[in-house]
């Protein structure tokens, strides 16, 4: 039989069990593994020191914080939200509320205040721990104006001031002066008053498939969504992730995403903790200079990034300085790596071993990665192939069933990485999980004969012209060869004649001449088809995208509808 023509099915490896207890459990199986290794390190910050700590130091601060919430009442399957950048509490918080049994709901730094509201409504948010204010966001007025509007939400603790702050702002709007406000200082105060014999029996009453975590998906289509996520979940997705990166004790992994994602929190934090490897914070947010600088000082075996982030690294006018020769792996994540930027990740910045990781925020994120070995078309053209304990499937989005291989499907998955639904939306969780239990992602793939996983897109981002389905994908890898072009997103626009054309969104390298929409068609001209050739050029400074570093190619598409008044 043609292997094209078998089904578009796979399952991951199933020989080793997944792991069967808390997240806090594991943590202190390892604390007791590694006391003395570092487990955290958090870049010096302008005006700040260097902090770090070692696996014995960081569950103390755990421990101390998880009495601290005791002692104000929190129960068992309570929220409390996080709204900050990147920073030690924020990692402190998530292992903090994971022992005690507290579902820990990320808030996106880049809310407003209507969102914050309907997120800490939405959920029944109790408790909400938020970064001072800054030049970029009024935090604690919003905080306040939220709770004011939602009954529940009746303590608010402030972080401490970060680098980005004015001190001035920090000290007259970040002080606890209303009921239910404290410092940081003030909720650690609180521990004094419960033992630790109190945490213990906590910890022993709590069960693995106990929802722990909520992350509200970007809400590009209509209001956010609260992914629920157990300690089976993540913990299990965290160190599946671990053993395919071969991590070690002996790893340190730079961490510049965001840990409101999954990407920070699961790939990141999760990940590593569960070897006794070393999780370094570069900067509160992404500095392209800061995240090299920290691989040099702290000799990083491992970086993450979506490819804008190592777009940006690569493109520093002094990237040839850093001492990058530490480095053996990472993930990237968010979207597909151009061909380029891969080659030059693995050659100059010595990432021979680097994944790509492939997921949704619903599947805790990672569903299928690439694997160490495999060939550089394959960590480039695919997103690998399924993770152990799960199962990838291709479907005809009308029929419902199983593509053949080489034909283009909705992506499907299976397995422990499935949430538990979106929180109090039974409705919606019916519409992503079908009856089988099969999470529909929403993106258009194909199964190679190999098992390896082609993302053609989004559903909603296919282009329809004239009839002819075409994957912006293709367009976008072919682009990254022209000379001028340093990053490319291609979108499809309302056309009065083929019902949709295509328009190609450049960022140029520096100091290169202007391109005009002539430029880049004679460059297509004769090695794209017709119509797959841009109709229109839009050249910016950057991409809007949301801080998990996902392009938001709908925002992209309003805008051009009415620059261009279709």
């Amino acid at each position: 039989m043609d292997s094209f023509s078998a089904p578009s099915y796979t399952a991951g490896d199933a020989s080793v069990p997944l792991i069967d207890r808390t997240i806090g459990d594991d943590f202190e199986a390892v604390v007791r593994r590694f006391p003395e290794r570092e487990a955290l390190i958090e870049a010096a910050l302008p005006g700040k020191p260097l902090r770090r700590w070692t696996y014995r130091e960081l569950n103390d601060d755990v421990d101390l914080l998880a009495r601290a919430l005791l002692a104000v009442g929190i129960g068992v399957g309570e929220r409390v939200g996080i709204w900050s950048a990147n920073c030690a509490e924020w990692t402190i918080l998530q292992y903090a509320t994971a022992k005690i049994g507290a579902i820990l709901v990320n808030v996106n730094p880049a809310y407003r205040s209507h969102e914050l509201e309907f997120v800490a409504k939405q959920n029944g948010m109790r408790m909400l721990v938020l970064a001072p204010t800054d030049r970029n966001s009024e935090y604690v007025a919003m905080a306040r104006d939220a709770a004011l509007n939602c009954p529940g939400l009746t303590e608010l603790v402030f972080l401490p001031g970060n680098e980005e702050s004015d001190p001035l702002v920090a000290l007259e709007a970040g002080v606890p002066e209303r009921e239910g406000e404290r410092s940081w200082a003030g909720l650690l105060a609180e521990a004094a008053g419960v033992g630790q014999s109190a945490l213990a029996e906590r910890m022993a009453g709590l069960d693995p498939q106990d929802a722990i975590n909520i992350q509200y998906t970007s809400g590009t289509t209509g209001f956010p969504k609260g992914a629920t996520l157990s300690h089976h979940n993540i913990l299990n997705n965290g160190h599946q992730i671990g053993a395919l990166l071969k991590y070690t004790e002996e790893d340190k992994v730079v961490i510049p995403v965001p840990f409101y994602h999954c990407f920070g929190m699961v790939i990141g934090n999760l990940n590593i903790f569960s070897y006794g490897g070393t999780a370094i914070i570069p900067s509160r947010s992404f500095s392209p200079a800061a995240t090299l600088q920290s691989v040099q000082d702290f000799g990083a075996t491992s970086l993450y990034g979506v490819p804008t982030m190592f777009i940006a690294e690569l493109a520093l006018p002094d990237f040839g300085s850093y001492v990058l020769s530490t480095l053996r792996t990472g993930v990237m994540a968010g979207s597909l790596c151009p061909i380029e930027v891969m080659k030059r990740v693995i050659g100059e910045m010595h990432m021979r071993d680097v994944a790509i990781c492939y997921g949704m925020t619903e599947t805790s994120p990672v569903s299928t990665m690439t694997r160490e070995g495999d060939t550089l078309a394959q960590r480039t053209e695919s997103v690998g192939r399924t993770m152990p304990h799960c199962e990838s499937r291709i479907i005809d989005p009308g029929t419902g069933e199983a593509v053949s291989r080489g034909e283009i499907g909705e992506l499907c998955t299976r397995g422990y990485v499935v949430m538990k639904g979106y929180w109090d939306q039974p409705d919606k969780t019916a519409e992503a999980i079908d009856a089988e239990g099969w999470m529909h992602t929403g993106d258009l793939a194909r199964m190679d004969e190999d098992g390896y996983i082609l993302v053609e897109g989004r559903i909603k981002d296919m282009v329809i012209r004239g009839g002819e389905n075409i994957y912006p994908r293709e367009i976008e890898e072919f682009l990254y060869h022209h000379p001028s072009i340093q990053d490319v997103q291609v979108i499809g626009v309302p056309d009065e004649k083929y019902g949709e054309e295509l328009m190609a969104c450049v960022i140029l390298k520096p100091g290169v001449p202007e391109l005009t929409v002539e430029d880049l068609r004679e460059f297509c001209a004769g090695r794209l088809a017709h119509y797959k050739i841009p109709r229109y050029l839009d050249v910016r400074g950057s991409f809007p995208m949301t801080v998990s570093g996902k392009i938001r190619k709908v925002e992209m598409r309003e805008e051009a509808v009415e620059r261009l008044g279709l």
